[in-house]
């Protein structure tokens, strides 16, 4: 039995294939269209996961929407008819589209499937699908629920329990009280993109001091026990208006937003670092909460939220919970694969299987690959320079000599990443152990805010000898943050105390892989193993046998303000337009002084676009 799921028309619009309760297929549409985020109905995604099936939109017995959108629309006027007149503008910039497509999307779904699938539309609320996407494919017979995001239909938050093949919700938080438009009108605050900037003011936070911790407490928001919270909609815009804050906020904070783009100051740093702290607290309350009231000793957690992963960490050590288990997709595309298992599960009753220990994800590697023929058909077409290996075991060896000599890899193997993630099959690599490594990612290979810090990929069997994890810990899809070992640390130099901001994380060396280790010494961590990840598990023990190091960087394949490369083309492009050394297409390997036409990108424009002259 095939049962599409989509998500669309809100933020990450993505398409899934599920048959016989197995995951077939899984994207997001922007990997195809190039439009980051894109919303639009997932047309490219879909035809993706029917070819990946072999089957036609005839062929599906099932199409599963990921919210209901009449519900969604009827907390619209009903948000508008509360704050009328003063929220018209708003209000009419958004019915176009509602007119257009949201409130009609049997039809949508109808043209988007060529007018073949014969069969019903099924509707799931928002948190239902989101509930769905942690609890079926995770490892565990029974478990707590807890999502989170910005808004569903009127649902902020929910919990509930997951038991067998089903699910049950039993508690909500409803609009305008939300965790997620808290958060996002920070990220708003500081200059940041709603909807995508969020995991920059998470990046952000270590910087800064929670100096105004008590502010959003005491004005903001009323915090409960178990982490439901009321917020004074006095500060906030997001209900009427065209931006998240309003001018009490403003006065709260001493001044307006800053501007996007604009100068980065210690009030950013800081209001960042309060604002994490903030939802670091609901984000526990909620978890042991939860855990109280249902007894269980697993939870699963879905929602934009649960992309925080400094939260997630916090959860999995200290809300009592013996292990925690996080869609890789969690917003809103993840959306898409839980409609479709809610169908074949909770409305089909149809059994599930799990054993405990493996989750049903695979890897959340459901995205397309690409043959060694199809790459080369590419790479001759464009008249590129390259080096194809008969032997799995030379390319390991040559590559891993490579980041050992600090260049950087662009490396594309196997099939695409499903979720905001990149996880080695769509990943740009390097040396942890350079101290410029972090500086030459972000400036000279991602053009992006050098603030910003890069993730470790660690083989799970060292993962404890290196970070403050249990051993063997699982981590595969970097949604967890710990600690860098006290023993991999290094004494911080006296000069320390005269450096503020950014310099603080350039011109320390904190470790000994101190492209890794952020400025607080917390690390976002991916440990890879060699069913999950063969080519990339091979290639770090490679590197350790020449280094003595199992640690590399591991960021997404892509620039800033793009989405992640998902064909060769994309990957091609993305390594020709930045000073990346090395490009990996599965058994073809680029130099970068080979290329005709090579040439050194200059980034002075995006050193004074963010003043890190």
């Amino acid at each position: 039995m095939n049962i599409l799921g989509i998500s669309a028309f809100y933020h990450d619009s993505a398409a899934c294939l599920v048959r016989d309760g197995e995951l077939i297929a899984a994207a997001q549409e922007e990997r195809f269209s190039r439009k980051k985020h894109d919303y639009r109905f997932p047309r490219q995604a879909i035809e993706y996961c029917l070819a990946e099936g072999g089957i036609k939109p005839a062929d599906l017995d099932h199409v599963a929407f990921y919210d209901k959108p009449l519900l969604k629309f009827e907390r619209l006027l009903e948000t508008y008819l509360a704050y009328a007149p003063i929220g018209f503008k708003s209000f009419l910039k958004g019915l176009p589209l509602w007119l257009r497509q949201k409130l009609h999307l049997p039809r949508e779904m109808d043209r988007g499937l060529q007018g073949q699938y014969k069969g019903r539309f099924v509707f799931t609320e928002h948190h239902e699908s989101h509930a769905a996407s942690a609890f079926f494919p995770s490892p565990f017979e029974e478990a707590a629920i807890l999502t989170l995001d910005g808004v569903g239909e009127w649902a902020t938050a929910a919990w509930g329990a997951g038991r067998g093949n089903k699910i049950e919700l039993s508690h909500e938080l409803r609009f305008p009280h939300s965790l997620g438009l808290l958060y996002s009108a920070f990220t708003y605050f500081t200059g940041f993109r709603v909807n995508s900037g969020e995991y920059k003011l998470m990046g952000l936070a270590p910087y800064g001091d929670p100096v105004y911790k008590d502010v959003i407490l005491d004005k903001l928001i009323d915090l409960k026990e178990d982490g439901s919270f009321h917020m004074d909609m006095s500060y906030f815009n997001y209900c009427q208006g065209l931006t998240m804050t309003g001018p009490k906020f403003d006065a709260l904070f001493g001044g307006p937003p800053r501007r996007a783009e604009g100068p980065m100051t210690q009030r950013e740093m800081d209001i960042a670092a309060s604002i994490q702290d903030v939802t670091e607290e609901i984000m526990l309350r909620a978890a042991r909460h939860v855990r109280a009231q249902t007894g269980l000793d697993n939870l699963v957690l879905a929602g934009g939220v649960a992309l925080n992963c400094v939260g997630n960490g916090r959860i999995l050590r200290e809300a009592g919970y013996d292990q925690v288990w996080i869609q890789p997709a969690a917003g809103d595309a993840g959306g898409a694969l839980g409609a479709a298992l809610f169908v074949w599960h909770q409305l089909l009753d149809k059994p599930r299987t799990v054993n405990g220990v493996n989750d049903l994800q695979r890897g959340s590697l459901l995205g397309p690959r690409f043959s060694n023929d199809q790459i080369k058909t590419y790479l001759d077409g464009v008249g590129a320079r390259y080096h194809f290996f008969e032997r799995e075991d030379e390319l390991v060896e040559t590559v891993a000599d490579d980041i050992a000599s600090e260049k950087v890899i662009g490396h594309m193997h196997g099939r695409m990443e499903f979720g905001p993630r990149a996880l080695g099959s769509r990943s740009i690599l390097g040396d942890a152990r350079s101290s410029k490594m972090q500086s030459v990612m972000n400036l000279k290979i991602k053009f992006r805010e050098s603030f910003r810090p890069f993730a470790p990929c660690v083989l799970r069997e060292d993962v404890d000898e290196w970070f403050e994890m249990r051993p063997n810990e699982d981590s595969p899809y970097m949604l967890l943050v710990a600690d860098v070992r006290e023993a991999k640390r290094l004494p911080l130099d006296r000069q320390l105390k005269s450096l503020t901001g950014v310099d603080r994380l350039l011109k320390v060396v904190r470790s000994t892989v101190p492209a890794i280790t952020h400025v607080d010494y917390s690390a976002r961590v991916q440990t890879v193993d060699p069913e999950r990840h063969g080519r990339v598990h091979a290639l770090i023990k490679c590197f350790k046998k020449k280094t003595g190091c199992p640690v590399v960087v591991n960021t997404s394949f892509n620039i800033r303000g793009e989405p992640i490369v998902c064909t060769p083309e994309h990957a091609y492009r993305c390594f020709m337009a930045t000073n990346m050394d090395v490009l990996v297409l599965e058994d073809f390997v680029l130099y970068k002084e080979e290329q005709p036409e090579a040439e050194q990108h200059e980034i002075n424009e995006y050193m004074s676009q963010f003043n890190l002259d």
